[in-house]
């Protein structure tokens, strides 16, 4: 179990909190992060709507939303909000499984808040290059 990380489920799915901590556990590593404060929620998608028109004045949904808190890369406080609903839109829409796309969507915020981004193209295929090493890690030491 990763310290200082908690986990909430806005509505039931197929994840449960072990499996978060044992992918944020091999992120942590495969990374080398501190963790001061970690929030992950999945949540509906009216929530992350609303969060999204709070905090960045955007009328729609989003499959995630991550605040730092810290702006420090090297040690991460934070909280990543995903969409149940978007996420399961995106599984079906790139061909992968639920599951799958709900751990890359940790590891993207994950990578936001060590400091990556998705602005233009360059940044976007430099993030998902990573998101894509770090998932088959992830899978490659039994994690998921």
């Amino acid at each position: 179990m990763v310290r200082n990380l908690h986990v909430f489920f806005e509505k039931k799915t197929i994840l449960n909190g072990l499996y978060v901590h044992k992918v944020v556990s091999q992120i942590k590593k495969e990374l080398g992060l501190k963790i001061d404060f970690l929030q992950i929620n999945f949540v509906k998608e009216e929530s992350i709507i609303k969060l999204n028109k709070d905090h960045l004045n955007h009328d729609y949904s989003t499959d995630i939303i991550t605040l730092d808190f810290s702006g420090d890369f090297n040690s991460i406080d934070g909280e990543i909000f995903i969409s149940l609903e978007d996420a399961a839109f995106n599984a079906k829409k790139f061909k992968v499984s639920l599951k799958d796309e709900l751990f890359r969507l940790i590891i993207h915020g994950i990578l936001h808040l060590t400091g990556y981004d998705d602005i233009d193209l360059k940044q976007k295929k430099v993030m998902k290059k990573q998101e894509d090493y770090l998932l088959r890690r992830i899978k490659k030491v039994s994690v998921i």
